[in-house]
């Protein structure tokens, strides 16, 4: 009796231990961020709506709940499901879901993540609502087709060749982290280009994630590893960059969660990516210097620049008026400054539409949204965003990229649809004309045989 309650002692201790492993890898693979409804909502019940080109994704519940979640799956249905992006009613799921990088997930980890939903996740009995796109994007069996296409159903390999904390950085980025699933540009069919792209910088809507290989000038090739570091724990590197949108959300839910060593294997493993050159001419980090234009042109009535006024108004309080920002960070400098130093407005653009919210440390970073939400009094127009993202680019960034309003308006709605979304109000009628095109050449078949036989 002694012996066996020893050893249901050392099962229960195993069994803790494989359920805490499998917490960190959902924080590693950053599982809450679309899993969990912001603002209260219970964990991993879905419900979070992910906007995608083809519209908009709702996460579904992946708590225990046998009638609302995950809590009948097997541990191969659930492997299946988060390596291969089939449900366990056999239904695909959207590449939304990072599986093309869950894919390479190690058996022994992804056991670890299923006894950590099964049994360290309260279960929410409440189903998530459900994803509703539009013909054709709806027929998830399409996805089949898809994946036969793009997925590749491989489970990770190190490379002896490299260092162990490469490896372990190549892991924890490729597979837990799913960084390509951002910042690799995808084809006409929304898959991602690989190789020569890799982690090449990706649209993502309203928002851009740039370039992470090594490259000194168009990627992280000039950043430090320490400095890689901070940024993946804080979200902030003065004289470098600040996150938002998207990786602000990575950084919250996960990054910032991470061992000290597993960010800086990522480090490691990034300054190593065979570096991937655009046209840029020096680093996005490098553009800008303080700027007196501001207090220049205070108390002038005539011949100031309408994107001052928005400027003067609405960011120098914060900003301070040389663009240098804050000394305690809070703010930053607008010059050597990732977004104002980019190729492309996007991030500059959406930061200003919709805000910047982090929270590390349990400290809030905030700016407004100045081109969300009716009721906020300092609403910006479409003009006026595109006015004052030139100002900023003119005094404190890269002065070679210019902002229309057209752009503020493309970047408002959600950014550029991608081409298999442009060209869905054809599909339809493509698929009638074939259909008709198809009868009739079974009908012509038909009526050449009938001859045939009467000859």
């Amino acid at each position: 009796m002694v012996g066996m309650g020893l050893a249901q002692a050392q099962t229960a201790a195993t069994d803790t231990t494989l359920v805490e492993k499998g917490r960190l890898l959902a924080v590693a693979a950053d599982c809450a961020a679309c899993h969990t409804t912001p603002k209260g909502g219970a964990p991993f019940a879905g419900g979070y709506r992910i906007e995608s080109p083809l519209g908009a994704i709702v996460a579904s519940n992946i708590t225990p709940s046998k009638s609302a979640g995950i809590g009948d799956y097997t541990l191969d249905e659930f492997s299946r499901s988060l390596r291969q992006g089939v449900r366990k009613d056999g239904a695909h799921l959207y590449p939304a879901m990072p599986y093309t990088a869950y894919t390479q997930l190690s058996d022994d980890d992804t056991a670890a993540l299923y006894a950590y939903f099964m049994h360290g996740v309260a279960p929410v009995d409440k189903p998530a609502p459900q994803t509703e796109l539009p013909f054709p994007f709806n027929l998830r069996i399409s996805m089949a087709v898809w994946n036969a296409l793009f997925l590749k159903d491989e489970r990770f390999v190190p490379d002896a060749s490299k260092t162990a904390e490469w490896n372990r950085g190549a892991y924890l980025a490729g597979a837990l982290a799913h960084c390509s699933t951002c910042h690799t540009p995808r084809n006409a069919l929304m898959a991602e280009q690989g190789d020569k792209a890799f982690l090449s910088g990706g649209s993502l809507g309203a928002w851009y994630a740039p370039n992470i290989t090594g490259d000194a000038t168009s990627g992280i090739g000039a950043w430090s590893e320490a400095e890689l570091v901070q940024y993946l724990r804080t979200g902030r590197v003065a004289g470098k960059a600040q996150a938002a949108g998207p990786m602000a959300e990575a950084i919250e839910h996960s990054l910032q969660h991470l061992p000290d060593a597993d960010l800086k294997a990522i480090a490691v493993y990034l300054k190593q990516v065979p570096g991937v050159a655009s046209a840029e001419a020096k680093p996005r980090f490098a553009y800008g210097e303080a700027s007196t234009t501001e207090i220049d042109q205070r108390g002038l009535k005539d011949g100031v620049d309408p994107g001052w006024r928005v400027f003067s108004g609405s960011c120098a309080h914060c900003h301070q008026e040389g663009g240098a920002g804050t000394q305690n960070g809070a703010y930053p400098s607008l010059f050597h400054n990732t977004a104002t130093g980019a190729d492309r407005p996007d991030n500059l653009v959406a930061t200003i539409l919709h805000g910047v919210d982090r929270t590390v440390d349990g400290k809030a970073h905030f700016m407004p949204a100045f081109g969300d939400a009716a009721s906020f009094t300092d609403r910006l127009s479409d003009q006026e965003i595109a006015d004052v993202s030139n100002y900023v680019l003119r005094q404190y960034g890269n002065p070679a990229v210019k902002v229309s309003v057209g752009d503020v308006q493309t970047l408002r709605a959600g950014g550029k649809p991608p081409l298999i979304a442009q060209l869905r109000p054809l599909i339809v009628p493509g698929i009638v004309v074939l259909a008709v095109l198809l009868v009739l050449i079974a009908a012509l078949r038909s009526r050449a045989r009938r001859r045939t036989q009467w000859s």
